[in-house]
């Protein structure tokens, strides 16, 4: 029988040792410093903004557009020290995350004019963070229908740019 909210129940206990921690470690706890994450590298190879779709660099902090985005514009803000939980910034990352989030908005809401944004985070793997050991921040420009027949059915989204065109056209328009 549904619950007041009209949701099914279906009660798994074998899982709470999952939950709990009782199988493998979580992968998303990662050093300092980490070779092998694709954001850490772009902070090492700050000479390669273009071919990286770094659009902006700050002090502490960096944006990047996403490889898979779901509409034109999305990017991520990143603190370019390697560390995956938001409680670990430090004073200066937390407040220039927070900056350059505002730097985002605005230098797409110029070049795009979209309707709204989502704007979040995913802390851990669980959460849906696919790189969840290097903090990222999401801004998605949204435009009324822009989830139409082609994603809803077809699982396809459509992309009227490049994402190199996309990333030299919010890189001009970064607030200094």
């Amino acid at each position: 029988m549904p619950d007041p909210d009209g949701l099914m129940r279906l009660y798994t206990p074998y899982r709470m040792a999952y939950i709990r921690g009782a199988g493998e470690a979580a992968d998303d706890q990662a050093p300092p410093r980490d070779p092998g994450c694709p954001f850490c590298r772009m902070v090492a190879a700050a000479g390669q903004d273009a071919e990286d779709l770094v659009v902006a660099r700050g002090e502490t902090t960096f944006a990047v557009l996403n490889l898979y985005p779901y509409n034109p514009g999305h990017l991520m803000v990143l603190p370019n020290r390697h560390v995956a939980d938001y409680t670990d910034l430090t004073e200066d990352e937390t407040v220039e995350v927070a900056r350059m989030t505002q730097d985002a908005i605005r230098a797409i809401r110029s070049v795009a004019d979209p309707n709204a944004f989502n704007v979040g985070l995913n802390l851990g793997a669980a959460a849906g963070g696919s790189l969840a050991a290097h903090l990222h921040q999401h801004v998605v420009p949204r435009w009324s229908g822009d989830a139409n027949f082609m994603t809803v059915l077809g699982g396809t989204k459509m992309l009227p740019q490049l994402l190199e065109e996309t990333r030299d056209l919010l890189a001009g328009a970064w607030p200094s």
